[in-house]
């Protein structure tokens, strides 16, 4: 399966109304859920099963997943009145658009609601990371070209 098959399969789930869809084939894994109605966008998951291994490799993506969302938890109790920017992907952190180009957002920037924020890389894919809030940023939480987990936080932006 090539990246345009799973674009074209990203899209007509989105459009499906879906919540979820899973594909497996011999060698790759698929996961694909769209947003509920108050979470814009899709996340897709993507595993690249080793043929020996494809029953042991299954169950490993399943316990840091469930792990990750106990740690964003307990930031917003410190910083109760941020907004946590989080990532919608799981790929490379970045903070500027090439490495010639200056970095999209710095501590102390406003923002507006579209404004893009960073670049999440995954599958040799560039994805912009629009902000959803209008406000500052007091903290970015991930370094540059670092990785980054679905849900895991990126920025705390002051909505005031």
């Amino acid at each position: 399966m090539d990246i345009k098959e799973i674009q074209s399969l990203i899209k007509f789930v989105a459009k499906s109304g879906a919540s979820e869809v899973k594909l497996e084939m011999e060698d790759v894994k698929i996961t694909i859920r769209t947003g509920e109605a108050g979470n814009k966008g899709e996340t897709t998951y993507i595993q690249q099963v080793p043929a020996m291994a494809a029953a042991p490799a299954a169950p490993a993506p399943a316990t840091p997943a469930a792990a990750a969302p106990e740690t964003p938890a307990a930031a917003p109790s410190e910083d109760s009145k941020y907004i946590t920017v989080k990532s919608p992907i799981i790929g490379t952190f970045y903070r500027k658009p090439s490495p010639d180009k200056p970095m999209f957002v710095e501590v102390g920037s406003t923002i507006n609601t579209g404004d893009v924020l960073c670049v999440i890389e995954a599958m040799k894919l560039f994805n912009e990371i629009e902000s959803e809030v209008s406000g500052k940023i007091v903290k970015i939480l991930v370094d540059d070209a670092s990785p980054v987990e679905f849900d895991q936080p990126l920025f705390l932006v002051d909505p005031s």
